[in-house]
């Protein structure tokens, strides 16, 4: 062959960008999206609301302080419910280990606990995704909630 053949034309950058799948193989623009309540009296309180479409990684949502009682964390996507738990259930039903449910419950020696929640595979959000706490102690300091999202 000769050298002439071997050589591509250039394409415009606009053009190259339409050719080819912006992520292939993967999750477009990801970008970690926060929602803090502090203090965190009792009471529903929607922690993050995102409209779609998009598709979600992972969350967590961490609560400080608190005295005996439930709180409960809740993961919507497109009006279903994905995640229903509260802490206590978490930490009793032996969530505390890796595991192919998705929610992890972790702890700290500061009086944290957090909710973790992610699959290998991410979730597809067409219209919203919601993050929320119920909140059913006294002295819950703050509840803070973050995710991981991109689009598909």
């Amino acid at each position: 062959m000769s050298a002439a053949r071997l050589r591509r034309k250039a394409v415009p950058a606009a053009a190259a960008e339409l050719a080819a799948p912006a992520c292939a193989g993967g999750v477009c623009n990801p970008r970690r999206v926060q929602g803090l309540r502090a203090p965190a009296p009792r009471g529903e309180h929607v922690l993050i609301d995102i409209a779609g479409p998009g598709v979600f990684l992972s969350g967590e949502v961490v609560k400080q302080g608190g005295g005996a009682g439930l709180s409960f964390v809740s993961l919507d996507i497109d009006g279903r419910n994905v995640v229903n738990i509260s802490y206590d259930a978490a930490r009793n039903s032996g969530l505390t280990e890796h595991n192919p449910y998705g929610v992890h419950y972790l702890t700290s020696a500061a009086g944290l606990e957090n909710l973790a929640f992610g699959w290998p595979t991410p979730l597809v959000f067409l219209r919203s995704l919601k993050v929320s706490a119920v909140v059913r102690q006294d002295g819950v300091v703050q509840i803070l909630a973050n995710v991981l999202v991109g689009t598909p």
